[in-house]
């Protein structure tokens, strides 16, 4: 009898050890460098227009276009500037390519295809569809208590919101670590509440009333439309100047040019209503004093996805793995109970 519990008792622990080791691997996701770009929170490629009285909290820029319209009405708060095809927007939109790719190229962990993101709670990780993503209601973002955890989202072609939808990140985790990699244009519908960092390969249109609170919306080869809309990177800026996440396929910073407020513009003449333009950009001695690649956002994660409705496939977990384990565990278990049936028949 001590036998057959002993062998019995051994196998059950040992499929429990192993298939819990297997399903509790944990997903990971690393935040790309900005270089350059760090300081820019609003970004366009051929051109940026805006409509109404929008606040941008963060540099803005245009290149290799050189139009910026429609500021006034809309102003970029001090001590940010405006670079409209200038050497300073070149070295940014170059340093956006990088770290675009570096999330293209970033190991996907779930595979949210065909999912709406209104209603899903997910954990820290790297998110892909391979065509449109759709965000209608809330999306929530659980940062399970770290606040460097970071959220991946790699969109084939477009991302869209409903109106009045929004990103909440939640357990101290930051909308700065929220990266959304879009193939192909970005459009926030009307008062959307939006967080993370938008680089998209084509466009970006905040319709009225959307707001990008923390983050920022940058667009590679397109333009970036905005209307009466805040994007506030303030926080980001500070967070990505003073640490530098590795990442091997990330180019090293180089601090940005100096050059005149530029003066050829597609509209009326860039100015920045909140007080004087500074001669330097923002983060020029800080991105100068800090060496690249000094330290790691790497987020301490341990569970899967929570989606909060359907179950959603992981591409990541090993169900072959689970399925050899489970099948080693039944084998262990036939063996000790024929081992007792055996010794069982033996003394009777």
């Amino acid at each position: 009898m001590r036998k057959k519990h002993l062998l019995i008792s051994m196998a059950l622990m040992l499929s429990l050890l192993l298939t819990f080791n297997v399903s509790a691997r944990p997903l990971s996701a690393t935040a790309p460098t900005l270089g350059t770009a760090v300081s820019f929170v609003a970004l366009g490629g051929s051109t940026v227009t805006n409509t109404g009285p929008s606040t941008i909290n963060g540099d803005l820029g245009v290149w290799p276009a050189l139009g910026v319209i429609g500021f006034p009405p809309g102003v970029v708060t001090a001590p940010y500037t405006i670079h409209a095809g200038d050497a300073v927007a070149q070295q940014a939109q170059s340093d956006v390519t990088t770290a675009y790719d570096v999330l293209a190229g970033a190991a996907v962990d779930v595979d949210l295809t065909g999912q709406d993101l209104g209603g899903l709670t997910l954990n820290p990780g790297v998110y892909s569809f391979s065509s449109s993503a759709q965000l209608t209601g809330m999306l929530t973002l659980d940062a399970l208590g770290d606040p460097n955890a970071v959220f991946i989202f790699k969109i084939g072609s477009a991302l869209t919101t409903a109106s009045a939808s929004s990103v909440a990140v939640i357990n101290g985790g930051s909308g700065c670590n929220v990266f959304w990699q879009v193939g192909s244009s970005a459009t926030l519908g009307t008062t959307t509440s939006f967080q993370g960092n938008i680089l998209a390969l084509t466009s970006i249109t905040l319709n009225t009333g959307a707001t990008i609170i923390p983050g920022r919306a940058l667009a590679r080869n397109g333009a970036l439309t905005l209307d009466t809309n805040t994007i506030n990177g303030s926080a980001c800026i500070a967070q990505q100047v003073t640490s530098t996440p590795i990442n091997s396929a990330t180019a090293t910073v180089a601090p940005p040019t100096d050059t005149p407020a530029p003066t050829n513009t597609s509209g009326p003449a860039p100015t920045n209503t909140s007080g004087p333009a500074p001669t330097n950009t923002p983060t020029e001695e800080e991105e100068e004093d800090t060496p690249a690649s000094t330290a790691t956002l790497l987020p301490v994660i341990t569970a899967l996805p929570r989606t909060g409705g359907a179950p959603i496939r992981s591409e990541g977990l090993p169900w072959g793995l689970v399925v050899v384990v489970a099948g080693f565990s039944t084998s262990l278990l036939v063996l000790g109970v024929r081992a007792y049936r055996t010794n069982y028949r033996r003394k009777h």
